[in-house]
C-alpha cells in the first residue's frame, strides 16, 4: 500500500469519526418527547422516520466532501478545518436550541447561521474541487427545507416558540 492510500485511509476514517461524533451528537440533543408531539406542524413536513435516512446520507455526502477537499490541497487544511468545525458546532446547536431548550424561534435565528456555513463550507472545498462542492447541496437544500418548516412551526406555535 503506498503512503498515498494510507493518508486516504487516514483522513477517510478521520473524517468518518467527525461525522458520526456530530451525528451521535445531534441525535442526543433530538427528543421527540410530549412537547414535540404537540408542536402543530405543516402537512408538508417529513415523517420523523426519514430524518434519519436524510442525515445519514447528507452526513457521507459531507465526509466525502471533506476528504476530497483535504487530500487535494495542503495548504488550504487550516481552512477547511476550521468551516467543517464551525460547521459541525451549528448543526448540533440546531438540535439543542430546538429540542432540549425547546426554543423553535431561537433555533430559526441560528438555522440562518447553519445555512451560510454550508455556504462557507461549499465555497471553500470548492476552491479545492468542484465535486467536493456539489457534494454539500443536497445538505444545503435539506437545511434550507428545515429552515422552512422551523419557520411555519414558530408561525403556528406561537406560544411555544417562547416557551
Amino acid at each position: 500500500m503506498t503512503a498515498l492510500a494510507q493518508a486516504d485511509w487516514g483522513t477517510a476514517l478521520i473524517a468518518a469519526a467527525c461525522v458520526v461524533l456530530v451525528a451521535v451528537a445531534g441525535g442526543v440533543a433530538t427528543r421527540t418527547d410530549a412537547w414535540y408531539r404537540r408542536l402543530h406542524v405543516p402537512a408538508w413536513k417529513p415523517p420523523d422516520w426519514a430524518f434519519g435516512p436524510i442525515w445519514a446520507t447528507i452526513f457521507a455526502l459531507t465526509a466525502s466532501s471533506g476528504v476530497l477537499a483535504w487530500s487535494g490541497s495542503a495548504a488550504a487544511r487550516p481552512l477547511i478545518v476550521t468551516v467543517f468545525a464551525v460547521n459541525g458546532v451549528l448543526n448540533i446547536l440546531w438540535s439543542v436550541l430546538f429540542f432540549r431548550l425547546r426554543r423553535p424561534d431561537w433555533a430559526l435565528v441560528e438555522v440562518a447561521f447553519l445555512w451560510l456555513s454550508i455556504v462557507a463550507l461549499i465555497l471553500t472545498v470548492g476552491r479545492v474541487s468542484t465535486v467536493a462542492a456539489l457534494l454539500n447541496i443536497p445538505y444545503l437544500a435539506w437545511v434550507g427545507v428545515a429552515a422552512c418548516l422551523n419557520l411555519r412551526i414558530v408561525q403556528l406555535n406561537p406560544r411555544r416558540s417562547l416557551v
